[in-house]
């Protein structure tokens, strides 16, 4: 007998933009891996979480280093740089899966870089005070314009559209505004 949740978790997934199936992918490698460090004495578990964090970070590498990834040169370093430090992490855990406590990071990057795959860019405390809070219906008196930038982020809502254009294995979304 199968499980309908799951059934319908991954039909949710197979028709799901690949920026979300990469968010997810890392969120649920994140929550595999705050699982395993509560017991730091089942290895297997901590190792096995490791491993798979380091594959997901392995295929986003790879796809970052293709000459045909239209992301942007700056943003690809970062994430380049940031996964370079993910493979010295993880080597470190294998070598010592005791210390739980270098899995901290790890989980942390998974979580803020899942989240924004996501399009969950603040915490749930921001998001409450987003959909609550009034927008001001007129420009400021002063006849300035009032800043479109985001107070959590700091892009406007046009460059937040335009950074989710690609996801981070380079694949396009949408291209529409």
């Amino acid at each position: 007998m199968t499980n309908p949740y799951a059934t319908q978790q991954r039909a949710s997934l197979e028709n799901a933009p690949a920026q979300h199936a990469e968010g997810w992918a890392l969120i649920e490698a994140a929550r595999r891996m705050d699982a395993a460090r509560v017991d730091p004495e089942d290895t297997d578990t901590v190792l096995t979480s490791i491993r798979l964090n380091w594959r997901i970070w392995t295929i986003i590498q790879a796809a970052l280093v293709d000459p045909d990834c239209p992301l942007p040169k700056q943003i690809r370093e970062n994430l380049i740089n940031l996964s370079n430090f993910i493979d010295k992490r993880s080597a470190q855990m294998i070598a010592n899966p005791k210390s739980v406590e270098k899995m901290d990071v790890l989980i942390n990057i998974n979580r803020q870089i899942g989240a924004g795959l996501l399009g969950n860019t603040g915490d749930e405390n921001d998001n409450a005070q987003q959909t609550t809070a009034p927008a001001p219906a007129e420009p400021a008196a002063s006849g300035e314009q009032p800043s479109s930038k985001s107070a959590t982020t700091g892009y406007s809502n046009q460059e937040k559209q335009q950074s989710s254009i690609n996801t981070p294995l380079g694949r396009s979304t949408s291209t529409e505004a």
